[in-house]
């Protein structure tokens, strides 16, 4: 260190000789590259943040005077092997600088993929020095920083990159799923900086749009932040360049021009955005669980991604803008513009899920993963957590059946809604939702490997893909045989209740009925209707008659469903809600199944009802919607507010209101093939509405 501070004092005695007109030169050039980068309004400390891997940086401070001038230099040092090898070729080591630009630290790999260049025992090393020079009548602060530090290469333009952290830069970066980021952010302090910094333009060149999007970025973090803003709303990913073989290295100033490139192109272009603003920024190179990526899949040869890390109060912190500008189709390959707020900052261990880097120490976490555990590792996507989903259970992307059956359940930090495809279709499972997540049951039809995808919905009326399951079956449950129209969800939940359906007789999803039928009442919010259908997959059921097995009973806010089967079997109960007063079609809520095995049950369909059929009427007989011939049928039910209720069969046979308030009465069937019931509602009034119809057998 002796002999360092030494030569560095001889060498700032050789410049302050040369005079003061070149220390005011440096000077002023020095205060103008700052005001251009923002460093004035910023107020940067004069000492670079610490780099992975030191503990101080072998950085020295000594009091400032404000009589001197600070020159950088950048000194080159060959190892003895590279000496040896260049033999007498001195005249190539006079100009430093052309090794530097004609050596690129960032070399391109097989199709496009490009990784950084590791240096080994023929490689350059710098050492950066930072003297002062002084007048002569002042004291002399021999040196006002003294680094140490190891340095990447330069590239053309004779900047430095911060070199690869080393072993000891792996911070622990603690989750504890009260944030997904590294650290901590308030993400409505970046409102208007997000607003503005994704309506400016690129007029000329990089160095004109860092000083525009440093107009409203002032901190380091809200310069990587309008960068990585502007780069999202902006910069296309550039789908045919990333399929060809041999791609073309992106520079910045292209994709400028053009606003398309790949992951790589990405990653460069923010690196140089960073650079130019003042802010540390990597280039990670590594494998990536994107578009193509398939469950378990092994990972070798070229990487096949490219990120960024950048230096913020004092550690790295992960960004990935490919994924954040937007997605790819997977059936049309198209890309589609659509920003994720998850990919900045990320942290660390959500990062790893789908990003494994060439050098480990930039997992940031502590102890690192191996390639193989990322293999292996559970793959939640971005939205598995933008949607608030905090676990899954299986951890593992490859699940077995256990007597033909596979569960999952999730647990969210509020209230969802979930799907689920198995082999690209909605059946096959029961899933139900609860309070904090869901549960999901899985009954594949064939024995083999089956994909398992689960979806979530959040704000809006998109379902999303959260998880991807391997699903292996090796034996088939022919028992557990479910409805092709039993939907999503499974069972009344807080979702039904958020639809005005509250207090269910039958909270639990699955009923099971020895004789066929069975009665389901819930509370009705006011103002709200309800359907219910009725779905087999044996039987004569069609899509006119799915309803006819249900009737439905409405008691002021309580509303009540009989059910009888056709036959022994599965069935699927839909139920179906709508508000009166608003137009359009029911919305579907949840679904029941309904089990019977009695195979002797053969019940008949209901009668149809019509919109007449109003609040507290009460059908009490003939339930059956099928009467037979040339019989007397007695008829009973319970009807508010009517003045005259009369049944029209060959003949009109009126009822009469008894003193329990029903209207009682019988009808002939003989020599009609359909029976009515008819009501007057004013005494005034001369028509009758139909309120409920019947079949009559054929004789």
């Amino acid at each position: 260190m002796a002999c360092l501070a030494e030569s560095a004092k001889r060498s700032a005695r050789r410049l302050q000789r040369r005079g003061s007109a070149l220390s005011r030169a440096l000077a002023l050039s020095r205060v103008e590259q700052r005001r251009t980068r923002g460093h004035l309004q910023r107020k940067q400390p004069s000492v670079r943040p610490r780099r992975p891997g030191r503990k101080g940086g072998g950085t020295m401070e000594l009091k400032k005077d404000i009589n001197t001038v600070s020159i950088d230099m950048l000194l080159i040092v060959h190892s003895e092997k590279r000496r040896a090898a260049q033999g007498t070729h001195s005249d190539q080591q006079a100009d430093p600088s052309a090794l530097l630009q004609c050596r690129g630290g960032f070399q391109g790999v097989g199709n496009g993929v490009r990784r950084w260049q590791k240096l080994e025992g023929n490689e350059l090393h710098g050492t950066q020095l930072t003297v002062e020079v002084h007048p002569r009548d002042a004291m002399p602060q021999l040196l006002k920083k003294f680094s140490l530090a190891k340095r990447l290469q330069g590239d053309k333009n004779g900047n430095t990159r911060p070199r690869q952290p080393g072993g000891k830069d792996a911070h622990a970066y603690p989750w504890d799923r009260s944030s997904l980021k590294s650290m901590s952010l308030d993400l409505q302090q970046f409102e208007k900086l997000d607003i503005y910094a994704s309506q400016v333009t690129a007029k000329s060149g990089l160095d004109e749009l860092v000083s525009d999007l440093l107009q409203e970025a002032h901190t380091d973090l809200e310069i990587v932040r309008a960068i990585w803003i502007w780069i999202c709303h902006h910069i296309e990913y550039d789908i045919v360049a990333a399929q060809e073989k041999d791609r073309q290295v992106f520079k910045p100033t292209d994709i400028l021009r053009t606003q398309k490139t790949n992951c790589d192109g990405y990653a460069g272009l923010f690196e140089r955005m960073c650079r130019i603003a003042g802010v540390q920024c990597m280039t990670v190179p590594g494998y990536s669980k994107g578009f193509g990526y398939r469950t378990g899949q092994s990972f070798s040869g070229e990487f096949d991604h490219a990120w960024n890390a950048v230096y913020l109060e004092g550690r790295w912190h992960l960004v990935d803008s490919t994924w954040g500008s937007g997605l790819v189709d997977t059936t049309t390959s198209k890309f589609t513009f659509l920003y994720n707020e998850f990919y900045f900052l990320t942290h660390p261990a959500l990062f790893i899920e789908d990003h494994f880097p060439d050098n480990k120490n930039w997992q940031l976490l502590k102890p690192p993963q191996s390639l193989r555990q990322f293999e292996n590792n559970m793959y939640h996507k971005s939205e598995f957590y933008n949607k608030g989903m905090l676990s899954a259970h299986p951890e593992t992307p490859m699940i077995r059946t256990v007597n033909g059956k596979a569960t999952v359940t999730i647990e969210s930090c509020a209230p969802t809604l979930f799907m689920f495809m198995l082999n690209g279709k909605q059946e096959h499972g029961l899933l139900s939702l609860r309070k904090n997540g869901m549960k999901l049951e899985v009954y594949p039809p064939t024995m083999g490997t089956h994909k398992l995808q689960i979806f979530a919905k959040g704000n809006s009326d998109i379902y999303s893909s959260v998880l991807e399951y391997t699903l292996k079956c090796n034996y088939v449950d022919m028992g557990v045989r479910l409805p092709t129209e039993l939907h999503q969800p499974m069972g009344p939940s807080w979702f039904s209740e958020q639809m005005g359906i509250m207090k269910p007789s039958h909270p639990d999803p699955i009923i099971h009925t020895s004789d066929g039928r069975c009665s389901i009442s819930f509370s009705v919010e006011e103002g709200i209707s309800v359907l219910a259908s009725l779905h087999g997959d044996d039987g004569p059921i069609t899509e006119e008659t799915q309803r006819r097995y249900i009737f439905q009973l409405h008691r002021e806010k309580q509303t009540e469903l009989k059910v009888q089967l056709p036959h022994a079997g599965k069935f699927a109960l839909k139920i179906f809600v709508k508000k009166r007063q608003e137009p359009g079609n029911y919305i579907f809520v949840f679904n029941y199944l309904l089990c019977c095995a009695n195979t002797k049950v053969n019940w008949p369909m209901f009668p149809e009802s019509f919109g007449n059929w109003g609040q507290g009427n009460e059908l009490l007989e003939p339930l059956s919607g099928v009467l037979p011939a040339n019989r007397h049928i007695p008829f009973k039910l319970k009807l508010h507010g009517m003045a005259k209720v009369l049944v029209k069969g060959q003949d009109t046979w009126p009822l009469t209101l008894n003193h329990e308030g029903y209207w009682e009465g019988s009808c002939s069937t003989a020599g009609c093939q359909e029976v009515y019931v008819m009501v007057l509602e004013n005494a005034n009034h001369s028509f009758y509405s139909y309120i409920l119809k019947y079949k009559v057998n054929a004789q």
